[in-house]
């Protein structure tokens, strides 16, 4: 009788926090390393995982709700670099930072739309579009830089990318408030229940009365618009827009996304996943220059330590029933 019901517990326990497994590998992970090497824990190491995870947080949070629907955005690393750089051009310009900012943006919101029609009204696979648009993009950085960086920023932009309060970077606590805000819409409004539906039923939620295309339209333009604000902060940390500054960035966030618990089949996933898969993914990459792991070896091992973070929580998964 006792033994059942310490299960029954178990069960409930690991139900309502369902990235246990990413918890055990994280923390297991932190301790192997810090005892390696006592800078890990330092506060500047800290800050520094911190604010990297959060490039990859901002549009992590935004492909939560992408994959949520059952969609896919590869284009972000592109649009990603191009929105730093147009607006670090602009800047040039003598423009305020407000309107620099908002251009970056406005350039994110128009790939956005372009691939959100093409995937809702032309019906074309997202992979495809996007994977399209992501070329397209790369394309247009070569073009606009000749490869070479937009430097340097007017101090506004600089302090925008730099800047801290209390010693917390700015981009760690702008990445703090979208996550807050993309928890609460995704789990206590309409719009967030009715990108559950779509990734549900796509059909079942057309019946239900939702406005199935736009819905999945809006989730992309959300992916592009945040890959812009990403980009733009980073701009302003470098001091200088890269044109490679969002390489490899799509895979990273849409692997942190999905190590975090978010469903590639749609349907799932939550915000808070998606926080500790980015989590992860930065301290495997702040773990393996720490303990001056040769180049040669970090994919491999980073790999390894993916798929068993993703096996151990699937396995926890179907041990306990959990959905």
């Amino acid at each position: 009788m006792n033994n059942n019901v310490k299960k029954s517990k178990l069960s409930q326990l690991l139900q309502r926090f369902d990235q246990l497994g990413i918890v055990l590998v994280l923390i297991v992970l932190m301790v192997a390393v810090g005892f390696k090497n006592s800078v890990f824990f330092s506060r500047d190491n800290i800050i520094n995982v911190l604010r990297s995870t959060s490039y990859v947080f901002i549009i992590g949070i935004a492909i939560t709700y992408v994959l949520i629907t059952g969609g896919l955005d590869l284009s972000v690393g592109s649009v990603m670099a191009m929105a730093g750089i147009i607006s670090a051009m602009t800047a040039q310009t003598g423009a305020s930072l407000l309107i620099s900012i908002l251009i970056g943006l406005l350039f994110g919101f128009v790939v956005g739309l372009i691939n959100g029609i093409l995937v809702v009204k032309l019906n074309i696979p997202a992979l495809i579009v996007t994977l399209g648009m992501m070329y397209i993009v790369d394309g247009l950085v070569l073009i606009v830089t000749k490869g070479s960086p937009v430097y340097p920023l007017p101090e506004s932009f600089k302090a925008l990318g730099q800047g801290s309060v209390l010693g917390i970077p700015n981009i760690v606590l702008i990445a703090l408030a979208l996550a807050l805000i993309g928890a609460f819409v995704l789990r206590n409004t309409r719009y967030g229940r009715c990108v559950y539906s779509i990734g549900g039923n796509r059909e079942t939620a057309r019946l239900a009365g939702i406005n199935v295309n736009l819905t999945q339209m809006s989730v992309y333009v959300l992916a592009s618009v945040s890959a812009s604000l990403a980009g733009i902060l980073m701009a302003g940390r470098l001091n200088s827009a890269q044109p490679s500054a969002g390489n490899g960035y799509e895979l990273t966030v849409v692997a942190a996304v999905i190590i975090g618990g978010t469903s590639m089949f749609g349907g799932s996933g939550s915000i808070f996943g998606t926080l500790l898969g980015a989590l992860l993914m930065t301290v495997i990459e702040n773990a393996l220059l720490l303990m001056k792991i040769s180049a040669y070896w970090q994919s491999l091992i980073v790999g390894i330590i993916i798929i068993f973070a993703v096996g151990l929580d699937q396995y926890r998964r179907k041990k306990y029933g959990i959905g």
